[in-house]
């Protein structure tokens, strides 16, 4: 049903308070999400973001009319966004947890015929409930089974669907007869608008402890690759200064005549191992029982 004159007037309103209030969005998907799903989810978000649902070419039409108003603006990249079935949540505040609050809301679903499997979908090993008269619908589908008192019992867990699969009357029918609800439904995001740049949301995993991971990793192969050419950078210089002491400590210790005081240690623990042994005792096995 077509949006009434005061409707449309409502609506790019409301849209084009948002594109001037925020400057963060993510593009969802809404396949399969009810209504009361939405305003379940839309309540959780209050305060913190904001969902756009709305026809895709009303949504171009506000965006020009916002573009004419607002000439160079970075929401203009998003226009190639608006296609299929999609939705815009809107935000200025920290998108992983924006990104949490979105794909939280999840309801589980049965598997219905000709629905494209999300995910793979394995029946457990175990008792069914069903009585031995439905053996050949189990046989059917290649699922071995056994009687056990009265009932039919899986033998071993199946991979019924595989994902992108799409779900068989067979399968649906068994899936219920398990009473096994394999999906679940939600906003999914399938991408990240931030001040003009698109990105995937996998980069919202990345966090200060994995680029401190990854940043520690080049260091280490830069060094590696500098030591191994011979030629000096500052990822490289603290190994070649170890490098260097071990080789002087190696040449002092087999002199008599000469040490440093950096080397002096080793040179003492090459000559009476026995006494850094005796001091060492009480620290790894604790202090010495009393005399008797």
């Amino acid at each position: 049903m077509p949006l009434s004159k005061d409707k449309k007037k409502e609506y790019f309103e409301k849209m084009t308070r948002m594109l001037s209030t925020y400057d963060k969005v993510f593009v969802v998907g809404v396949d399969n999400v009810g209504s009361q799903q939405m305003n379940s989810t839309r309540r959780s978000m209050r305060g913190k973001a904001e969902i756009l649902m709305g026809k895709n070419t009303l949504m171009k039409k506000v965006l020009a009319d916002f573009m004419e108003a607002n000439p160079g603006h970075f929401y203009a990249k998003i226009e190639h966004k608006m296609s299929g079935n999609v939705g815009f949540v809107f935000t200025n505040y920290d998108l992983p947890k924006v990104r949490d609050l979105i794909l939280a809301n999840r309801v589980p679903a049965p598997a219905r015929v000709g629905a494209v499997a999300p995910m793979d979908v394995v029946v457990p090993a175990g008792a069914t409930g069903c009585d031995p008269g439905q053996t050949n619908f189990f046989q059917v589908l290649q699922i071995p089974t056994k009687i056990v008192k009265g009932q039919i019992e899986i033998t071993t867990s199946v991979n019924l669907i595989k994902t992108g699969d799409k779900v068989g009357s067979s399968e649906a029918a068994l899936l219920q007869k398990l009473n096994i609800r394999p999906f679940s439904y939600g906003l999914s995001i399938d991408c990240v608008f931030d001040h003009g740049s698109i990105f995937s949301p996998a980069v919202l995993d990345i966090d200060e402890a994995y680029l401190s991971s990854m940043f520690s990793m080049a260091l280490s192969k830069i060094a590696a690759v500098s030591l191994e050419i011979g030629y000096p950078t500052q990822a490289s210089l603290p190994h070649s200064i170890g490098n260097a002491f071990r080789s002087l400590v190696a040449v002092t210790v087999n002199l008599d005549n000469y040490t440093f005081k950096k080397a002096e240690p080793f040179k003492a623990f090459l000559a009476n191992p026995a006494a850094f042994a005796v001091a060492g005792a009480p620290a790894a096995g604790g202090a010495a029982p009393a005399a008797a």
